[in-house]
């Protein structure tokens, strides 16, 4: 997988780029109408993506920051999750 991601690395990391663009926008747009399940799985996917680029890249710095936005997206899934009840 890491080869595969090294040979798309600009074109996964712009799909991530643009996911997160979208996913904020939505919230934005909607505010308190957004998906929010929706919109906090598709940001850690994101993440995910934007995390395993730095991570190939040795970016220490956007690992974190992208890693981060992971444990944001968890937590946010879960407090979602726990709006629902």
């Amino acid at each position: 997988m890491n080869a595969f991601v090294l040979r798309n690395l600009k074109t996964i990391e712009m799909i991530g780029v643009l996911m997160r663009i979208f996913s904020f926008s939505l919230v934005s747009w909607l505010g308190p109408a957004s998906p929010f399940m929706f919109v906090w799985f598709f940001n850690t996917i994101d993440a995910v993506m934007l995390t395993w680029c730095a991570r190939l890249k040795r970016d220490s710095a956007y690992t974190l920051l992208n890693g981060f936005w992971i444990l944001v997206g968890v937590v946010g899934m879960w407090r979602a999750t726990q709006g629902a009840h």
